[in-house]
């Protein structure tokens, strides 16, 4: 058995009651790692081409990596990927929190989820064995309440993810909630979860079910290193996390607002983590599995009434004020912040539900959606939280509407031009028109608009940390203007997705600042392997070309690489100097495709390379 692994991926049938295990080897773990490596290869292997996102012939993967659970900062992350019912492609998100760690610590590497059950269930993982039990009890309460329930039987240390009232109504923005206030957000892998009937997965380990790494004292020295240098390496993260974002943004007229229409919002400094700290909302941080940097957001509001909220479900960060917020045009941090509580308490992704609400909000003050008497208009805080509401129950036309996304709310009243998406995932809160090799990624990103396994231009402006690190894969990157958007950028946006897709397949965290370097170390810590830059390359192009392939095979094709037009008109206010020309985005395009060998579908040469032979025919189908 490879140190740091188990060996054991176990897969549960739903519609029969079937669990059963199977091994791989030494050779799979070093080329897949796992995460997001070992979730698309799994997909494609399990999912038929054309199933139905929410039917029982999709599968449901949470597939930590070899590093998920170690004992070092970044660490508590998992992988929960599926056929995606917001883009009918591959998809896939990462939770943190302690679940990742503890499902990987209980014994196994992956969980792959088939069938439907006739009745809610839940699942629990102990011993390396996973057991199946009745949830009838569980459907229809909250995550607080599930949580306790589920402890009440396995034991106070037993770690949970879950749906709630989002993912239970089959909401195509629902996510997966780990721990209560740690979040697999987009995709919306929590419909999926609810339309198998699956409540709930919990995980308990023991010290004999952990796995034996190759060299325990090197991942303490590094454990160690993290928390000694914590604050030289990340201090703006220790001390206000996400949530200092959003006043350097509106100054520089980029903060995404009124649907992307502005990228300057007149008073969003009130959502502005000082502000929050200011008014008392944001009481604390709250951090994950072994983590030092300790950046999530502990927030509470009592004594208002309508807007009270529980610390027990987090708080907002930076995507969230910003798709909640400023996307709707509201800027009250008291309805912003229960707004997004309530997502969180319901199972939905925050970006997804904040750009739908803002879609429909254009829409209603254009004239061509009725909003049932909420007066669902840029600005009106009240109207948000109605609308979230209606959207989690499916109440009514616009909670229907609204419960499908964006892209089909717009597509549904007559104006796709409306919805702010890519392959029908609704776009982060970073504008490609100051981004705009990210927006190249959002096109490319085979999970539709994502700005996690991208490349941020704003790093790459100036040498710094960022360049360095970059460079460790061999090519000798100078720094770059934000706004430049030349092959020179592609080929750092094409090194960077790669590298995202290693990182992903550890799992291991964007947020703790570790280097290539200490990547090579951890995973020989826990392994035994001496991964060279190009073999870490390897494994994060492996991801981009399986999830190409999967995509390539459900009908999404060169065709959705493209973006909202709004991104190629000016703010209405905003930084003026924020432009995507359409010509320089389209080279940009065809420059990547050419690097990753996607000019006319995948490369089968590429596929051989990469060790991928068994998916050449994959398209066949």
């Amino acid at each position: 058995m490879p140190k740091g692994y188990h060996d054991r991926v176990a897969f549960a049938d739903l519609s029969t009651g079937r669990i059963w295990y199977e091994s791989y080897g030494e050779a799979f773990w070093r080329r897949y790692l796992g995460g997001r490596a070992l979730a698309a290869y799994l997909l494609l292997k399990h999912v038929p081409p054309g199933a139905d996102p929410l039917g029982p012939e999709n599968a449901l993967v949470f597939a930590p990596g070899v590093l998920t659970g170690a004992p070092i900062s970044g660490s508590g992350r998992n992988t929960v990927a599926a056929k995606s019912p917001l883009t009918g492609g591959y998809g896939d998100a990462e939770g943190g929190g302690f679940f990742g760690a503890e499902l990987k610590n209980a014994g196994l590497d992956a969980l792959v989820v088939l069938g439907r059950a006739e009745g809610p269930v839940y699942l629990h993982v102990e011993d390396g064995e996973v057991r199946l039990h009745p949830a009838p009890h569980l459907w229809g309460k909250d995550p607080l309440e599930v949580e306790a329930l589920i402890k009440e039987v396995h034991g106070p240390t037993t770690r949970v993810a879950q749906i709630g009232l989002g993912g239970e109504n089959r909401v195509l923005t629902a996510n997966v909630i780990h721990d209560l206030a740690h979040f697999a957000g987009r995709g919306g892998l929590g419909a999926v979860m609810g339309a198998k009937g699956l409540k709930a997965v919990s995980a308990r380990a023991k010290p004999a079910t952990r796995p034996a790494y190759h060299d325990p004292a090197l991942l303490k020295t590094l454990a160690r290193r993290m928390v000694e240098e914590r604050m030289e390496r990340a201090a703006g993260l220790v001390t206000m996390g996400t949530v200092g974002t959003v006043k350097p943004f509106n100054l520089r007229g980029v903060l995404p607002s009124h649907n992307f229409l502005d990228g300057h919002l007149e008073g969003a400094e009130a959502l502005d983590g000082t502000s929050l700290d200011a008014l008392g909302i944001r009481i604390g941080r709250d951090t994950c599995y072994a983590c030092a940097i300790r950046c999530k957001q502990v927030v509470r509001i009592e004594g208002t009434g309508r807007y009270d909220v529980r610390p027990e479900y987090g708080g907002p960060e930076y995507e969230g004020l910003g798709a909640l917020g400023s996307t709707c045009g509201v800027t009250d941090p008291y309805a912003v912040t229960k707004a997004n509580t309530l997502c969180n308490q319901y199972g939905l992704d925050v970006i997804g539900v904040g750009v739908a609400i803002a879609s429909a909000m254009e829409a209603v003050e254009k004239g061509y959606l009725d909003d049932e008497g909420l007066d669902l208009r840029f600005g009106n805080g009240e109207a948000l939280i109605a609308a979230i509401e209606r959207l989690a129950r499916r109440e009514g036309r616009l909670g229907e509407l609204l419960a499908q996304g964006a892209k089909r709310l717009a597509e549904a009243i007559g104006h796709p031009e409306l919805a702010m998406h890519v392959k029908g995932q609704e776009v982060p809160m970073h504008d490609p028109r100051y981004k705009r090799a990210l927006g190249v990624g959002y096109a490319v990103s085979p999970t539709g608009a994502d700005h996690n396994h991208n490349l941020h231009d704003t790093a790459y402006a100036k040498e710094g940390r960022a360049l360095k690190e970059l460079r460790f894969y061999g090519e000798d990157f100078a720094p770059l203007p934000v706004e430049d958007l030349s092959e020179a950028k592609v080929r750092m946006l094409w090194t960077k997705t790669r590298e995202r897709g290693f990182v992903n397949s550890l799992v291991l965290c964007d947020f703790v600042p570790w280097t290539p370097e200490e990547w090579q170390e951890a995973v020989y810590a826990a392994t035994g392997w001496r991964l060279s830059p190009e073999e870490m390359l390897l494994v994060g192009e492996r991801t981009l070309q399986l999830t190409r392939l999967f995509n390539l095979r459900e009908g999404l094709g060169p065709e959705e690489d493209r973006l909202p037009e709004r991104f190629f008109q000016p703010f209405r206010k905003g930084n003026p100097e924020a432009r995507l020309e359409r010509e320089a985005f389209q080279e940009a395009l065809k420059a990547y495709r050419r690097l990753a060998g996607w000019e006319e579908g995948v490369d089968r040469g590429r596929l051989s390379a990469l060790g991928l032979e068994e998916f050449q025919d994959a398209l066949a189908h």
